[in-house]
């Protein structure tokens, strides 16, 4: 797949703070699958990044990333991206994002995610019916142009603040749209 330069360059957020509440509040990051943690397969899937910066508790990783935590704590997704966003310390015009717990988003993903890009202010996998994932391309000019003020992030839905940009949509491929809510998608994907 031929990608231009100029897209060629993100940064990117690995959301990796949330409470977990159906995997009994675990941390979902040291969850490992295949002999490896979620944080782990999320920053290989994140490699071609100019710089990784993880919302989540700091632990050992083999890439140099900066970790940092939402604010307020536990704030949502919304919080927890810009705050990521904001501790990006050489923000590039791209930034990708991705939840700790979708093992199976590779870098081939942000690669067609960044291509699809063309035209829109994003791109978004979608899983077979549709629904958005949280693995996407956000331009990062678009995102500070539609951000909430510090008070109206915490606990505001994702959709809400996508909803004023345009994402291209992209089609998971296999079951890379899959995540770890539970102990039973964590046992599936595993087989």
């Amino acid at each position: 797949m031929e990608i231009d330069v100029g897209l060629s360059s993100f940064s990117a957020v690995v959301l990796a703070g949330g409470r977990a509440a159906r995997l009994g509040g675990v941390d979902k990051a040291s969850v490992e699958l295949g002999g490896r943690t979620l944080l782990a397969r999320a920053i290989d899937a994140v490699m071609d990044a100019t710089e990784v910066v993880v919302v989540g508790a700091s632990v050992p990783t083999e890439r140099p990333v900066t970790f940092t935590v939402e604010s307020p704590q536990y704030g949502g997704p919304v919080a927890a991206l810009l705050t990521g966003r904001d501790a990006l310390l050489h923000p590039t015009p791209w930034l990708g994002v991705l939840a700790v717990d979708m093992p199976r988003v590779g870098p081939l993903t942000f690669r067609r995610l960044l291509e699809a890009t063309r035209g829109h202010d994003g791109a978004a996998l979608v899983d077979p019916d549709g629904r958005r994932q949280l693995a996407m391309v956000l331009d990062v000019a678009r995102l500070d142009a539609v951000r909430p003020d510090h008070e109206a992030q915490h606990d505001m839905p994702l959709h809400r603040l996508l909803a004023q940009l345009s994402l291209a949509e992209v089609a998971a491929d296999s079951d890379e749209h899959r995540d770890v809510d539970t102990w039973t998608d964590l046992r599936d994907l595993a087989e």
